[in-house]
């Protein structure tokens, strides 16, 4: 994906909580910010909503045959 440079302008104390807060997940001002941005539009959200439900649907079975033996219901195999 191409990067487009943006200049922004922000107080001592909230370029200083920026820089201390990328450090601490390990990851560049730039991507920090770039993450928050994706967050406050939900992008990061909806995709992973996106993800779980794929992964619900794929293991959808696994879940439902567990579920049901760990409650003593019928499976419809015959079993319990």
């Amino acid at each position: 994906m191409a990067k487009t440079q943006l200049n922004v302008r922000v107080d001592e104390g909230t370029a200083r909580a920026a820089r201390e807060r990328a450090v601490a997940r390990g990851m560049s001002v730039n991507r920090y910010i770039e993450e928050l941005v994706r967050q406050d539009t939900g992008e990061t959200g909806r995709t992973f909503v996106e993800a779980a439900a794929d992964f619900m649907k794929q293991y959808e079975s696994v879940f439902a045959e567990e579920f049901a033996e760990s409650r003593g219901a019928d499976t419809g195999d015959g079993h319990r």
